[in-house]
Parts: structure tokens; C-alpha cells; sequence
């Protein structure tokens, strides 16, 4: 373990093209039946309800924040659509899940997924038994990442201290407050290696490839 790991004990987890890599394109599936929900609520061309729904998740943290802020959308009909994807490309990753359950402390998985999407996919990926805990968003009220609060719930229902934690996630804006709680942060994914932000103490192009390199 680095010097600047060697005192973590709790270990959270981002879910989605975190706890399994970007190529698997699970998102991707969920992102088209974003679109055609965007599209069928507001009678927007596929086109226009892509730009929307991209907009509110730049601006709200999740297209469900905006839409639940814009259009009195209710979040549960939402929810169960969009979720509803296959997992055919989704498998388990024992290698993966051996680095996981060596690692020493608490693991927790930090979602802006739904119980019902986190549940789907750790028992997919036979990782159900690796963590802890799980905050998901019902837990936070349907108040995604990045926002301060929902962190500070997450904290609060974990006994989470900043200091002791660090933190991986696919999406530098949810690290950010991560890091001004105190927490150590890591970027991964296809993209982590080209970022510059100053709240990033890690990059890696996978979380198998760091906690690989930590051994």
C-alpha cells in the first residue's frame, strides 16, 4: 500500500463504468432509454431530448434531477424504465472481485443508481457480498451527486470519515466534493489519464489496473 493509502479504512465505490468498465456500454443502454423517456414526456425530436437530457445532467447531476425539477416527473416511473436494460454484456470479474475483497477496511458502494439497478447489477457481477454498505438514491432523496448534502448523508448513514476514505469514481465532478470532505479521490476510466483537476490525487484507466498497482 502507498504511503498516502496506508492509513484508509473506508473504500467507496462509484457503480456505474466504475465497478465495471466502460466498454461493457451498460450505461449506454440506459442512456437510449433515457432519450426516448426525455422525448415521449416533453414531444421533443430524439435529437432534442438527447441535448435535454444531457443538459439537466450537466445542471441537476442526473436527467431524473431535472426532470423531476422541470416536468413533476415522479421518479419511480422513471426509474423502473430506464433500468430495465440487459446485462448480457455484464459478467463477473473474479480477478476484479479478489482485489476487492482483499482490500483492508470497510467497502461501501456510492451510487446515483436506484436499490433496485445496484442490486441488479452486484448480484450480476457476483460482488454482492464484497461491500458493506450501499447508498443508493432513494437514500439521498433522489438528490444526486455531486451535491454536498447527499454526501453528507452518505457520511452521516456510514459513519464515514473524510479523512480516512478515499474515494473512485468515473466522473471528476463527483470527486470534487469528495476532496473537500477530506477524502482521497481516483478517477478511472478511458479518460482519467488526460485529466488535470487539482481535486484528483489519482488516475487510472481502470479500477483493476489501480488496485493492481497497489499490490
Amino acid at each position: 500500500m502507498p504511503p498516502s493509502l496506508a492509513h484508509i479504512t473506508t473504500w467507496l465505490f462509484d457503480l456505474d463504468n466504475t465497478l465495471y468498465p466502460h466498454e461493457c456500454e451498460v450505461m449506454a443502454l440506459v442512456e437510449r432509454r433515457m432519450s426516448a423517456f426525455v422525448a415521449r414526456e416533453t414531444g421533443l425530436s430524439h435529437d432534442e431530448a438527447y441535448a435535454l437530457q444531457k443538459r439537466y445532467l450537466n445542471e441537476h447531476g442526473t436527467t431524473l434531477a431535472g426532470l423531476m425539477a422541470h416536468h413533476g416527473v415522479e421518479p419511480r416511473r422513471f426509474l423502473d424504465e430506464v433500468h430495465d436494460v440487459s446485462l448480457d454484456s455484464l459478467n463477473p470479474d473474479y480477478a476484479l472481485n479478489d482485489l476487492i475483497a482483499a482490500l483492508p477496511g470497510r467497502k461501501i458502494v456510492f451510487t446515483n443508481g436506484d436499490s433496485f439497478h445496484a442490486g441488479r447489477l452486484l448480484t450480476k457481477m457476483e460482488m454482492g457480498d464484497l461491500f458493506d454498505g450501499i447508498f443508493h438514491l432513494e437514500h439521498a432523496n433522489f438528490i444526486p451527486k455531486p451535491s454536498l448534502a447527499t454526501f453528507e448523508l452518505m457520511m452521516k448513514a456510514h459513519v464515514v470519515n473524510g479523512a480516512d476514505t478515499v474515494f473512485f469514481e468515473d466522473s471528476p465532478r463527483n470527486l470534487k466534493p469528495a476532496h473537500g470532505l477530506g477524502m482521497k479521490t481516483v478517477l478511472v476510466g478511458p479518460k482519467a489519464l488526460d485529466n488535470t483537476d487539482m481535486f484528483v490525487d489519482f488516475r487510472s484507466p481502470s479500477l483493476k489496473d489501480f488496485l493492481t498497482s497497489l499490490r
